[in-house]
């Protein structure tokens, strides 16, 4: 049985002209019990406005959010068995670290000794062992993130609601606390929904993401099969980066094929899902070509191009390579110190080497 269902869930805003902005169109997704879900996408995508109609901050114009199969619809956000970490933590200046985390416990009026041992529980589990006394301005980014935690997780919830709230800390900050949340997701054992537009965060920490774009959900996924097996060219080009060559297929033996792309180029992949004829996208990850054969003897699988970039990112080199009528290919050269023979300078005619079972093909879609 799923836990936590949204079914055909439609959310739309009138605009100031008149219009419509439909937030949610028909969005459908399952969330399991004691699951890490991260609902990823850029800024406008729909992404809060659904966590916020699980909440129960909106309300959704049709369909359904249940629990347990049980419906939500017409229960209020505080009759809900759930609680929200927001992006800016929203701790209340005026009280210390011990009343903050205890404040949801003194509006549902917990006996005091309850209520102590519950919040030193809920602080001594998100690391804040003998913080009670300070005040919010006193804590870093980090530890006023933990606050935020402890208040939630003090109530108890069957799902906790995490809205960006990574997204004010510095990089080293962001992922230490990554795997601080994930451990933690794990250790209490309660289902965390997590939104993000940060695709680095939602592969390191989730079970399954949710990527959602323009209001739908996209691809509901592992993070392995999101990045391995993207549903889309969206999916493909927001969580990380894809080399995309839209052709058809023209040669076909059993699983492998041969694709003439739009730019004459010829590109081998194998898939038991396409056929002669039929109008293909191929992805190809930056990681999965190279600027040597290293042993690979298919000489049909070789992009000649000639380097117009290249990006130093510390253990990479990022080239972009021009392909031919316009096309750039992205590929991923490992930069090893001191070795100056491997530098591949800008206008350098290279060869990009790739393996067939390395392409994935999806459905080219017309607009």
């Amino acid at each position: 049985m799923n836990f936590l269902n949204i079914t055909s869930a439609r959310k739309a805003y009138r605009t100031p002209e008149g219009g419509f902005i439909h937030a949610l169109d028909d969005v459908s997704l399952n969330v399991r019990n004691n699951e890490f879900l991260t609902l990823l996408g850029p800024s406008g995508c729909g992404k809060t406005t659904l966590l916020k109609c699980i909440a129960g901050f909106e309300d959704i114009d049709s369909g359904n959010i249940s629990l347990e199969d049980q419906s939500l619809k017409g229960v209020p956000a505080h009759r809900r068995p759930f609680n929200t970490v927001f992006q800016n933590y929203a701790l209340f200046p005026h009280l210390n670290i011990s009343d903050n985390v205890g404040y949801g416990l003194d509006v549902a009026r917990v006996p005091k000794k309850e209520r102590a041992d519950r919040v030193e529980e809920a602080m001594e589990l998100v690391g804040l062992k003998g913080f009670g006394k300070r005040e919010p301005n006193q804590l870093s980014g980090g530890q006023q993130q933990r606050v935020a935690l402890a208040r939630s997780l003090v109530l108890k919830p069957r799902v906790l609601l995490l809205d960006e709230p990574l997204s004010a800390l510095d990089r080293k900050m962001r992922e230490n606390m990554q795997i601080e949340l994930k451990n933690l997701q794990n250790s209490v054992g309660i289902t965390f929904v997590f939104v993000t537009h940060d695709q680095e965060e939602a592969l390191a920490m989730s079970d399954r993401i949710a990527v959602v774009a323009n209001g739908k959900v996209q691809q509901l996924a592992t993070p392995t099969e999101i990045y391995d097996e993207p549903a889309n060219a969206f999916v493909a080009n927001f969580v990380g980066t894809s080399n995309i060559f839209t052709g058809k297929v023209v040669e076909q033996n059993g699983k492998n094929l041969k694709i003439e792309t739009a730019n004459e180029r010829q590109v081998l992949a194998t898939s038991d899902h396409f056929n002669l004829g039929d109008q293909v996208q191929v992805i190809l990850r930056p990681e999965h070509m190279k600027l040597s054969p290293d042993g690979n003897e298919i000489s049909e699988c070789c992009i000649e191009g000639t380097v117009e970039a290249s990006i130093f990112v510390g253990s990479e080199m990022h080239l972009h390579v021009n392909v031919g009528k316009g096309r750039t290919a992205i590929v991923h050269h490992r930069h090893n110190r001191g070795d100056e023979g491997e530098r591949i300078e800008v206008g350098t005619d290279v060869k990009l080497y790739y393996s067939p079972n390395a392409a994935h093909l999806i459905e080219l879609v017309e607009d």
